[in-house]
Order: structure tokens, then C-alpha cells, then sequence
């Protein structure tokens, strides 16, 4: 499984019976018939989160992947209208990328709680504070807290793009814990902000380890890991969002495509992806060799995107997301600068 791919409408059957019983997917396919039909009338696709349900994910989605993923791709296809089945701040991230397009969003209540935990204002006090140093911002956030930004970063980059900037020191908002986690691992000063997702914050490193006891085979010595996914425990990989702890406990950290990208070279025996609760559902349809182990810790905000929404959204075309033009030019600066980095470092 890779990210931002194309996706299909799929009979659960043929891939995963226990994702989306049989029964189930039969009650659902009117609608999934219906935003389809709609789909075509209003030259529209929809994106799919990796945090949506698995009716979502597979049965409407043309597009899935991460947030920046998704609006990267929707910008090389033909559509007029794009509904973003995620939280509001990647609908505001798929409009600065196509600016010319309608942007839709099934839920306005759809938000996050790190995004909402630092406003533009506090941007500007930080740089007050900090003349002179550049601020490096995660990707889930406002346009208008990326617009105050020298340049984005997202789960996945953040290490290098803070390397890339040739400092002493940079600020990096508003997660706090992938900040921690990018200071482990530079000699750049990071100063940090108080923001934290509540979804990975809830994980603790005493999980962790109730997993490694609870499935670490008879004799084996090896506490319940892993490793290469090839031992008979089980195999912890952590989003950076979470608490240090959790990273310590991980035999692997990485964004949501880097973890899917280790269960698909490693294709452990038993894995625990310690993230939202719904990316387990999704990988596991296409890894039905592994045994994912589900600590199910749900967004809120995530699960405000339902089926019966987007064939609202599509039928009345609401809510239509809107980004201030010069919010949405800063904001587009500081994500081009972020590709930049990707750029050359691939060339």
C-alpha cells in the first residue's frame, strides 16, 4: 500500500471480510452509489484521509494518503471540485494548492487539536522573542499560523528541513513532541511550543511495554520485540506525535506513510501502529498476512466525516473552504520552500 494513491470502489470480501462486514457494505453501497453518481455530475473527487473509516477510505476516496499528499495530487487531475473527507486545516492546505478549484468540506466542526493550538498572534510574539530565528512550522496548522512561517515541515521531512536551514537554532510549531523528537536527533537549539495532538498524546510507554509483556513468546529473551518484524513478539512502530516515551518503547517512528512503508518491507507477524485508530483498519486490508494489534485511540474531529456528509457536502455543495489571498500566498511560500528542500535533496 502506498499513499496518495488512486483508489477504487472494493468488495470487502475480496480483500477484508472483517473491515467491512459483507451485510454492512450492502446497506452502504446506496449510498456509496449515490456519491458516486455525484461524483460524476459535479466533476468532483474526494480525499481520503489515512484517518477515515474504511467505507470512506475504500468505498468513496479517489484519492488517499496524508494531508500535503493529497493536495499535491488533486492539483494533477481534471476535477473541478474536491471534497476532503479529513479536518479543516488539509481542506485549507488542498485550496492553496488549487486555487482555482472548489474546496469542500462534509463538516465545519471538523478540526484538530493541535492546529487550534497556536494562532498567528502567537507566531508573531514568538519571532518578537526570537529576532532573527527562522520558524519552522508542521503542516498541521492554520494557513494563517503557516503564512507567519519561514518554512513547513511534515512528519516525515522535519529533520531535514530544520537541517536544511543552516542555523544555530530554529522555532518549531506547535507540536511539541515532534519538536522533542527533531532535537534528539540535530545539533540545532529547537525551541518549542506547548501544542499537542490529543490522539497521540493519550499513548503511554507503559502500554508499550504491557504489549511487549503481554506478547512476548515463552523463552524468547527478547522482551516481546520484533526487531525486523521476523520474531515472534510484537512489533511497536509510533507516529512522532507521540510522548517520548512511546518513541523510546518503538522499534520504528515514523510519519503515516513511513510506517506503512515499514509494515510493507518488514511484514511483521504481529504489529502495533500507535496512531489513530482507523489507519490500522486501512493498512490491514492490505496486509492481511499481518496481525495488526488495534490500540484504538480515536479523533473526534476525524469521525465527524461520515458517508451521509459527503453526499451532502457533494449534493449542496457546501461547505465551501475559503483562504484570504494574501494568507493563502504566505502560505503557499512556506510550503514551496518545504518542497524545495525535498527537491534537492532528490536530485
Amino acid at each position: 500500500m502506498t499513499t496518495a494513491t488512486q483508489s477504487s470502489l472494493i468488495t470487502p470480501p475480496e480483500r477484508s471480510p472483517s473491515a467491512i462486514p459483507p451485510m454492512e457494505w450492502a446497506l452502504l453501497t446506496p449510498l456509496i452509489e449515490e456519491i458516486r453518481d455525484l461524483k460524476e455530475k459535479r466533476n468532483a473527487i474526494v480525499l481520503g484521509h489515512n484517518y477515515m473509516t474504511p467505507d470512506i477510505f475504500y468505498g468513496v476516496s479517489d484519492l488517499t494518503g496524508d494531508s500535503l499528499q493529497l493536495a499535491r495530487q488533486a492539483a494533477e487531475t481534471d476535477a473541478e471540485v474536491i471534497v476532503l473527507a479529513g479536518v479543516h486545516f488539509m481542506a485549507e492546505t488542498a485550496k492553496i494548492a488549487n486555487p482555482n478549484k472548489i474546496v469542500l468540506i462534509p463538516d465545519l466542526d471538523a478540526g484538530c487539536s493541535l492546529a487550534e493550538s497556536i494562532t498567528a498572534e502567537d507566531v508573531r510574539r514568538l519571532k518578537r522573542a526570537h529576532p532573527g530565528v527562522p520558524v519552522v512550522t508542521y503542516v498541521n496548522t492554520s494557513s494563517a499560523v503557516k503564512a507567519e512561517s519561514d518554512i513547513c515541515c511534515t512528519s516525515s521531512n522535519a529533520l531535514q528541513v530544520v537541517n536544511s536551514l543552516n542555523t544555530d537554532r530554529v522555532i518549531f510549531i506547535p507540536d511539541k513532541y515532534l519538536a522533542d523528537w527533531v532535537a534528539s536527533q540535530t545539533d540545532v537549539e529547537v525551541i518549542t511550543w506547548e501544542g499537542a495532538c490529543m490522539v497521540h498524546e493519550r499513548f503511554t510507554g507503559e502500554q508499550m511495554r504491557g504489549w511487549r509483556k503481554r506478547f512476548s513468546a515463552s523463552g524468547s529473551g527478547n522482551g516481546g520485540r520484533s526487531g525486523n518484524g521476523n520474531g515472534t513478539g510484537i512489533s511497536i512502530v509510533a507516529h512522532p506525535e507521540c510522548p517520548p516515551d512511546v518513541l523510546a518503547e518503538a522499534d520504528f517512528v515514523g510519519s503515516t506513510s513511513g510506517m506503512i512503508a515499514w509494515v510493507d518491507e518488514n511484514r511483521p507477524q504481529r504489529v502495533a501502529l500507535i496512531t489513530e485508530c482507523s489507519m490500522s483498519d486501512n493498512v490491514a486490508i492490505e496486509f492481511p498476512e499481518v496481525e495488526f494489534v488495534r490500540p484504538c485511540n480515536l479523533c473526534p474531529h476525524m469521525k465527524k466525516i461520515t458517508l451521509e456528509k459527503i453526499r451532502r457536502s457533494l449534493a449542496e455543495m457546501k461547505h465551501e473552504v475559503v483562504v484570504e489571498a494574501a494568507v493563502a500566498a504566505g502560505a503557499r511560500r512556506a510550503v514551496e520552500r518545504m518542497l524545495a528542500v525535498g527537491a534537492t535533496a532528490s536530485s
